[in-house]
């Protein structure tokens, strides 16, 4: 799998509040992944499509994008979130 969507534990909550976080409003655009992302999304939702996949991302997930994916974000409702990469 090259996006995987998870209930993060507290413990994850709390180590993701301490890195940067990212924002967007509604838009459609390419990305590519040169590293693993973690991330935590604080705000919004998004259907990211790449790798095989089309995945619903929402306030709440814990979601970590492989290394080498290329993919499309379409953002439906401005996006905020927590992130580190690996």
């Amino acid at each position: 799998m090259q996006i995987t969507v998870k209930k993060p534990t507290e413990q994850e909550v709390e180590q993701m509040q301490s890195n940067p976080t990212w924002g967007c409003g509604v838009s459609k655009f390419d990305w590519h992944y040169d590293q693993e992302e973690t991330c935590l999304i604080i705000e919004g939702e998004v259907v990211v499509t790449g790798g095989g996949q089309s995945v619903s991302i929402k306030k709440g997930d814990y979601v970590t994008f492989a290394r080498g994916l290329s993919c499309v974000w379409d953002v439906k409702k401005p996006i905020k979130k927590y992130y580190e990469f690996r």
